[in-house]
């Protein structure tokens, strides 16, 4: 008797517990299919939804850590002289997206003197360790995950011998991405001179408050004359494994990406101060005589999802084609619906997704979304072989980008992303390069409808994984 009443007590309670966690849901007035989705998870996932929601699914922004002060206040002050001057010194079709981007993002056009396009781990690496050979002033590095594997000891090496040679170097990696990386690793790294800091710790009771925000940038700054920035991280499988791309710039574009980390470093070590860093502030005029480019930055606690805004506008005011690739297709609806819409109007739209991901949950359910803008006229290709990991974006040879964005929820809401945008048809054609010369690769949406032949139990599984996509 006594057991009978314990276990109605604790149903009791767990039940109060669930109807009150989804009152929370409804009250923060969320996006309809996420408070929905969560909904379900507590009602059809006993406990484990629960546990799922506490650990995914508090809506935090309102918490002082990640509220938004800290950055807002080291943030650019856009310069209203500068948008009223966009449309006059930029004559080409993207002067709207280009002050959409200022606007929203604080995104200030720069200048970029050169552009290499890094199409795998090997050459990339490369690049960066003779930029690190000839570093001499400082080296600031952003990555979401950084290996104690023998490319991420040989590039903690090359970091430390910068440190020995007076060089300040600053590391900021994800505590989330790196949650396999032994702490010695970063310990020993420290010892070596190196500055490391990792991005928002996760430690119970803080684990639920903080594991949905994540820093998934790849950013290094060095002497302020070179940088980096693409979709790879500093491990093995980037080498031997994986397809990505990667960028190397320079020009004035790099003001931008220091200040963009100094923002993150600020964030880390929870200091406003900007007098104790050397931030760099934006031209009072605009020039265009180089490649234009503007480096775009979203957070979850950003006013706008700007990063999706700007895919939408690339979408909807393309004329000729938009050829994209990304290693996860979880689409926002808005996303969905400019896609629709762009093929439906006669623009060649493509989308290039790997054939095999490395999560199958998000493999299973973005088949139901590529089955729905495959509908709709847009051209799905499956790349073969390899996990192809590259964020990629180009339309009508004349704008591109690349940057840590994946097409899905968490890249477009959750995450601390970073993507550049050019407005330059020669930096756009060679994109478009890069992208044909993957086609090389691919399957297309058919062959692989034949190969699957998807049984009825496998859609209603992809169409049940789709409905868990906004948490995914």
């Amino acid at each position: 008797m006594t057991m009978t009443l314990w276990y109605w007590i604790f149903l009791a309670l767990y039940a109060l517990l669930v109807v009150g966690t989804m009152v929370t849901v409804l009250l923060e007035n969320r996006q309809p299919s996420k408070a929905i989705a969560w909904i379900l998870v507590l009602i059809f996932l006993p406990v484990v939804g629960l546990i799922l929601y506490i650990f995914f699914g508090q809506n935090t922004r309102k918490e002082r850590r990640i509220s938004g002060k800290t950055i807002d206040n080291l943030s650019w002050n856009a310069l209203p002289s500068y948008a009223d001057q966009l449309d006059t010194k930029l004559l080409d079709s993207h002067g709207r997206l280009m002050r959409q981007f200022l606007t929203q993002n604080n995104a200030i056009p720069l200048n970029t003197d050169d552009v290499a396009i890094y199409t795998n781990g090997y050459d990339y690496y490369l690049g960066l360790f003779e930029a690190l050979g000839k570093a001499r002033h400082h080296v600031y590095l952003i990555t979401f995950i950084f290996d104690d594997d023998p490319l991420g000891r040989l590039v903690a090496d090359a970091l430390a011998d910068c440190a020995a040679r007076g060089v300040e170097v600053r590391l900021i990696y994800d505590d989330v991405g790196c949650w396999r990386v032994p702490t010695a690793f970063y310990e020993q790294m420290k010892s070596r001179s190196i500055d490391v800091q990792a991005f928002m710790p996760v430690r119970f009771p803080a684990l639920t408050s903080r594991i949905n925000y994540r820093n998934h940038r790849k950013l290094c700054i060095i002497d302020d004359e070179v940088a980096f920035i693409g979709g790879m991280n500093i491990a093995m499988r980037y080498v031997k494994e994986w397809r990505d791309t990667h960028l190397r710039v320079r020009g004035d574009i790099i003001e931008a990406m220091r200040h963009c980390f100094l923002t993150d470093w600020k964030f880390c070590v929870n200091d406003s101060d900007r007098e104790k860093d050397d931030f760099p502030e934006p031209p009072i005029q605009p020039t265009f005589e180089g490649i234009p480019a503007q480096l775009v930055t979203s957070s979850p606690v950003s006013e706008y999802p700007v990063l999706m805004q700007g895919y939408v506008r690339i979408l909807l005011q393309a004329r000729d084609y938009v050829y994209m690739e990304t290693p996860y297709f979880l689409p926002t609806e808005t996303i969905l619906s400019a896609m629709r819409t762009a093929a439906q109007s006669g623009v060649d739209v493509r989308l290039m997704v790997p054939r095999e991901t490395d999560t199958y949950v998000v493999e299973w359910a973005s088949r139901s979304y590529l089955m729905e803008v495959v509908e709709s006229g847009v051209t799905i290709v499956f790349y073969e072989g390899s996990f192809n990991h590259s964020k990629l974006l180009v339309a009508d040879d004349s704008v591109c980008s690349c940057g840590s964005t994946n097409i899905d929820f968490r890249s477009f809401e959750h995450n601390f992303e970073a993507n550049l945008f050019f407005y330059d048809s020669d930096v756009a054609r060679r994109f478009k390069q890069v992208f044909l010369d993957d086609l090389k690769h691919c399957s297309d949406f058919e062959s692989y409808l034949q190969m699957q032949k998807r049984p009825f139990l496998h859609r209603l599984w992809e169409s049940m994984l789709r409905l868990l996509s906004p948490l995914l």
